[in-house]
């Protein structure tokens, strides 16, 4: 078995190291590609090796961290130009190409999707049923999700898109809770979610391919060229920019998820692993607002200006409903998918005011919701490990038993509340920003979705971890290091880009100055 480990670790390891010497002209096909070389030597390891498969998982992730970081210190932040750009003709017949392409907008996504994806092999550790599947599922969705951060080509940027929903429905469906009847009389668990989430982002995806095939008939030459039909975008009618809108908006509210669109998403979250629960609120709710910014801004800059008012005002019923809701549960992870829901509506408010402040911030909030959800959701999953339920009144006192798992989920708790001086209050307040000069009342109404949020936040905290140990947990075991290790690098970027936002905000600020002045053109 020792020859069976070093020769697994061997065909990830090389492809790996030539991977690293090609990066200056391959690096975007390397990162999206390359968790597919882990996933092809899993397949294959015998039976009974699951921690060497766990492993090899790892140092799959690993190398697209790398490629990310390269991206990071190679991306030029004062051009508006696509960057890594990799273009050849695929199925020249109909014009597809195999086309990808970064900007300042899609950056930041593609460091966080490397990030996140490494730390959450690592928070699936405790997995021991069907590992070799759920590994193998695990890195093809991680491919899915690069994919479509780096596409370019409208085809294969549903290609992409398409390839996220099989592994997540059987990553939720299979190892997500167990079928059950609720007292109320509710079919829950993890098919129960599953199926829901599947059957949502089906309609979504639906809507979007027929709005791609109208813009590849309507375009002359037909094509799926993102950035020949951004160029075109006052060649479409009218009637048409407000039908495909519409169309597009739906399919990415789903994601988002936007109300009234959101009800699978608490489901999913809930009966979901940890590992999942992290990639579905960390990466793809991001997806409906990256689909929006990269596909219904510039080509369809007029039906935007339309419908602005209504993005804002769905923003700000994102923020007050979800924080209303994540008031109301009792079940840890349900208030933490909730809370989720009020944050992204910080993004669509942002998105909607068309200023340099509220864009930028929307953006910097999609990142920075992505760093702070993964740490709550990780910290309920250590809980659940331990206690086996989510309940929050049944807990209390925990700090006493777990002080070092307390603060850490401290920093998290009041990362997510906007505290100054944690990342979320830079976004929060360039979004607010740049919302107020367009939208003031909506705006003077979605800054109280603050004070809701610290609302629920703190009383959650006081009654997990304040007060008298409840003595059913006082021989919980403290936070081990294997999940120190998947919260401490999001809890580091959380502070550092409290106080030190550029490093993130120098990545967006070019391309998305340049959308902005675009949009408002139309205006």
């Amino acid at each position: 078995m020792e020859i069976v480990a070093r020769l697994a670790y061997i065909l990830v390891v090389i492809p790996g190291l030539i991977s690293l010497f090609m990066l200056e002209k391959h690096v975007l096909s390397w990162i999206i590609f390359f968790p597919l070389i882990g996933a092809a030597v899993i397949l294959f390891l015998p039976k009974g090796q699951e921690e060497l498969m766990k492993r090899v998982a790892a140092l799959t992730t690993f190398f697209p961290v790398v490629m990310a970081f390269y991206i990071f210190l190679k991306f030029n932040r004062t051009s508006t130009d696509f960057q890594f750009v990799e273009h050849a003709s695929w199925i020249p017949y109909f014009n597809i190409d195999y086309f990808l392409g970064i900007d300042g907008i899609s950056v930041s996504m593609v460091l966080l999707t490397a990030l996140l994806s490494f730390l959450c092999i690592f928070a699936s550790w405790g997995i021991d049923k069907a590992v070799r599947g759920y590994l193998c599922l695990f890195l093809l969705l991680d491919t899915g999700m690069m994919g479509v951060f780096a596409a370019l080509d409208f085809f294969l940027f549903f290609i992409f898109w398409e390839v996220m929903l099989l592994p997540m429905y059987f990553l939720i469906g299979i190892w997500g809770s167990p079928s059950r009847v609720d007292p109320d009389g509710m079919v829950r668990g993890g098919p129960y979610a599953a199926i829901k989430f599947f059957l949502y982002t089906l309609v979504g995806s639906a809507l979007m391919l027929i709005c791609i095939l109208y813009f590849y008939f309507v375009h002359e030459p037909h094509t799926f060229n993102m950035t020949k039909l951004m160029a075109s975008n006052t060649s479409y009618s009218p009637r048409a920019q407000w039908w495909l809108w519409v169309a597009l908006y739906i399919g990415f509210a789903i994601k988002v998820p936007v109300f009234p669109f959101h009800t699978w998403l608490p489901d999913a979250h809930v009966e979901a692993p940890t590992a999942i629960s992290v990639i579905l609120a960390g990466i793809l709710l991001k997806m409906g607002t990256y689909g929006l910014l990269r596909i219904n801004y510039p080509m369809l800059p007029q039906a935007t200006v339309q419908f602005s008012y209504f993005l804002a005002v769905m923003g700000m019923i994102n923020i007050i409903y979800g924080a209303l809701c994540a008031m109301a549960q009792k079940d840890l992870k349900k208030l933490v998918a909730y809370s989720s829901i009020s944050h992204m509506g910080y993004v669509l408010l942002g998105m909607s005011s068309f200023t340099p402040e509220g864009i930028n911030g929307a953006v910097f909030q999609m990142f920075n919701h992505g760093t702070i959800t993964a740490m709550l959701f990780l910290i309920v999953g250590v809980i659940y490990d331990r206690a086996h339920h989510r309940q929050i009144e049944e807990f209390g006192g925990l700090a006493q038993q777990m002080p070092i798992y307390s603060g850490i989920t401290g920093l998290a708790f009041f990362a997510a509340l906007g505290l100054p001086g944690l990342s979320a209050f830079i976004s929060e307040a360039l979004v607010f920003l740049g919302a107020f000069q367009r939208y003031t009342l909506i705006t003077m109404i979605s800054v109280t979705g603050v004070i809701l949020g610290a609302g629920y936040m703190l009383w959650t905290m006081q009654r997990v971890f304040l007060g008298p140990l409840n003595p059913k947990y006082a021989t919980l075991p403290e936070i081990n290091k294997r999940e120190l290790f998947t919260l401490v690098p999001l809890g580091i970027i959380v502070i550092i880009l409290g106080f030190y936002p550029m490093p993130v905000l120098n990545l967006l600020n070019t391309s998305l100055v340049q959308l902005n002045e675009l949009v408002r053109s139309f205006l």
